[in-house]
């Protein structure tokens, strides 16, 4: 029923791809990061968290019907639906029946909760489609709980320093996990104008997050003191950043798992801190679907792929795509190592 071509995952039956990365008449969209949600397409399909953003980024007049989590639609005979992947807000995995059989893509998904995405459930099929962005065993990530802790201690610590504190994080996700988290108690809090112009559409879209400012031309930014400040990766090592000093940087990253990353970002202090499931979540996900056939994605996909087989038994493939995962704070260097270092995981 479903198939891997040059364009995406697609279920011809229906006339439909998944996550499609080049133009398409029809596609469904997992979630609205940007090596999942493209532009081009002639409809679009997504949960009615995701358009907003998706509206946003690839432009306000795209053709797109919003679903509901567990709202079911039929295309040619095909059962059509979308069930929480714990991801960010509005991220979907996509369940396809025909005939009696079930298949889910999950995209990308994690399984604990950060308090402002609907938490993953696990679905039932034959098949399911899966990432591996962590999909080794050194990748254990520690309680949510404990990491947003030591960031608001971090802040503490800087601000008595006369620091202010840079939180790199992704701007769609991470950023408004991080944001809700947040101490407000300790001082005032400041964004950069990407990861504000998100935070509007969450706020129009679900629901609040703490008070802050955007950091633009009318701030004077000799006059932020202590406080905290979320920017994007992409905004490090910038003019932008440069003009905060004196600051302290922290990055929000599963792969601050690894020893040594955070030095090769430049980093203060590194938190573990991922929308992606790590090594055991990926292995309870996968067992929860009672599915007898996985499909391996982004990530550690040949080993993750060999696990599945050796150890469960399963009829586990790896699949090329162009899904990228935490590529904004992946290091190919430490991944290329850590793969030829882990090939012989049985």
């Amino acid at each position: 029923m479903v198939t891997f071509d040059n364009c995406g995952i697609y279920c011809a039956q229906a006339g439909i791809y998944i996550d499609p990365w080049k133009p398409v008449d029809k596609a469904i969209i997992t979630h609205a990061h940007s090596d999942h949600a493209h532009a081009g397409m002639g409809t679009y399909i997504a949960h009615e968290h995701a358009i907003p953003v998706m509206r946003f980024r690839l432009g306000a007049d795209i053709r797109a019907q919003s679903l509901a989590y567990d709202e079911m639609i039929t295309i040619n005979g095909v059962k059509i639906s979308l069930h929480p992947a714990g991801h960010i807000w509005g991220s979907s995995q996509v369940r396809l029946e025909y005939k009696g059989e079930i298949w889910v893509v999950s995209g990308d998904y994690k399984l604990r909760h950060d308090g402002i995405s609907t938490p993953f459930e696990p679905v039932k099929c034959h098949s399911f489609i899966t990432e591996s962005t962590f999909g080794l065993p050194i990748y254990n990530f520690p309680p949510i709980e404990e990491v947003h802790g030591d960031i608001n201690d971090w802040w503490t610590k800087n601000k008595e320093e006369g620091k202010n504190s840079i939180i790199a994080a992704y701007s769609l996700g991470k950023a408004q996990r991080v944001l809700t988290h947040l101490d407000t108690s300790i001082g005032n809090i400041y964004t950069h104008g990407a990861v504000d112009n998100i935070n509007k559409i969450y706020i129009d879209t679900i629901g609040t997050l703490p008070h802050t400012q955007r950091i633009d031309s009318s701030v004077n930014r000799k006059e932020i003191k202590g406080a905290m400040i979320i920017a994007p990766p992409s905004a490090l090592d910038t003019p932008w950043m440069r003009t905060l000093q004196p600051y302290k940087l922290g990055i929000c990253s599963g792969w601050m798992q690894l020893r040594g990353t955070r030095r090769r970002r430049g980093a203060d202090r590194g938190f573990v801190l991922s929308d992606h499931a790590d090594w055991d979540q990926l292995n309870t996900a996968v067992k929860e679907t009672g599915a007898e056939r996985i499909y391996v994605t982004h990530g550690y996909k040949s080993i993750y792929a060999k696990w599945l087989s050796t150890n469960y038994g399963l009829d586990a493939t790896e699949v090329e795509t162009l899904y990228t995962g935490e590529s904004e704070d992946n290091n190919t260097d430490t991944q290329t190592k850590l793969a030829q270092d882990n090939e012989s995981i049985q």
